[in-house]
């Protein structure tokens, strides 16, 4: 009996990787699609994040509506609001300082560092939090993903200006995002654990919704273009909220009830390696060898993330 559950824990753990996995290449296009909206309509990161965050709001409460979800979202609310409110805002500032860093240093550059410290960040609390060291494994897996970032950070993007004039600035918030997408992901496993995946996304993405809709009457006070106004543009937008948050983040907090959080960061890796191959496709920004060898060893670290079989899934 022992064993059957052993296994079954170890394919939910398993299932719940490949999502995390999932939602890191949908996340991987979004750096694209914020600088292509930037470059055709003039749209700010800051206008693009709070649109992404309103139509996954949206998006989530109508899906909540339709799967007979509402209720168990509105006790979620209820019974952990700070919480909810906490990962909510803290997914908000983290894709509003993702987003102005791609704008000032490239998408490639600010996707590896801001991605690059946080498993680093997880792994680190995790283990102080429980008093305890990484073992040989964890620490091969990380060492290799930090190289690995590393060699793309040095050259992803050589050689393609940035579309902004600050790129020292742009690599500092790139630098605050993984810092704070670390502790939200953090913040957001320990909530996992304990509600439903759908409710806990559309509580977290109604809160940063609330959060960032000031910036679209700020634009609006400025005028600046406050939404798209090309049926492509508007097409991306929608993709941006259903596809790359509303989707991915419901794959993550589904993912994290049985993947651990260092790991779940770890996994999330994958959004620098499709975020760097769509820059070079579609913004001209160079893969010269080592990037590659960069995307190799995060592949490897991935591929090296077998959920133990003793960590006991929630029932």
């Amino acid at each position: 009996m022992d064993v059957a559950n052993r296994e079954s824990a170890g394919r939910r753990a398993r299932i719940g990787l490949l999502q995390v996995c999932a939602a890191g290449v949908l996340w991987g296009t979004g750096g694209l699609v914020v600088t292509l909206l930037h470059s055709r309509d003039g749209l700010s990161a800051m206008t693009v994040s709070a649109w992404r965050m309103v139509l996954a709001a949206v998006t989530l409460v109508a899906f909540a509506a339709l799967t007979r979800r509402l209720r168990a979202t509105v006790a979620t609310m209820r019974t952990h609001p700070v919480l909810a409110i906490v990962v909510g805002c803290g997914t908000a500032t983290y894709q509003g300082l993702y987003f102005v860093s791609v704008l000032l240093v490239g998408v490639s550059v600010a996707t590896v560092v801001s991605l690059g410290l946080a498993p680093i960040l997880a792994a680190v609390w995790e283990h102080l939090r429980a008093r305890t060291r990484p073992s040989p494994r964890e620490a091969v897996v990380l060492t290799a993903a930090l190289a690995g970032l590393i060699l793309i950070s040095l050259t992803a993007g050589h050689g393609t200006p940035a579309p902004g004039d600050a790129p020292g600035l742009g690599l500092i918030l790139a630098v605050a995002a993984g810092a704070t997408y670390a502790a939200t992901t953090v913040l957001g496993h320990t909530l996992a654990q304990r509600v439903e995946p759908v409710a806990l996304t559309t509580c977290a993405t109604a809160a940063g919704a609330v959060a960032l809709a000031p910036f679209l009457l700020f634009a609006a006070a400025n005028h600046e273009p406050v939404v798209a106004t090309r049926p492509a543009s508007l097409a991306l937008l929608v993709y941006l909220g259903v596809a790359t948050m509303a989707l991915a983040y419901g794959l993550l907090y589904a993912g994290l009830r049985t993947t651990s959080g260092s790991a779940a960061t770890v996994a999330t890796l994958l959004e620098p390696v499709s975020a760097a191959l769509l820059a070079a496709l579609f913004l001209g920004e160079r893969l010269p060898w080592s990037a590659l060898l960069g995307g190799a060893l995060i592949l490897a670290a991935v591929a090296a993330l077998h959920p133990t079989e003793d960590r006991p899934a929630p029932a």
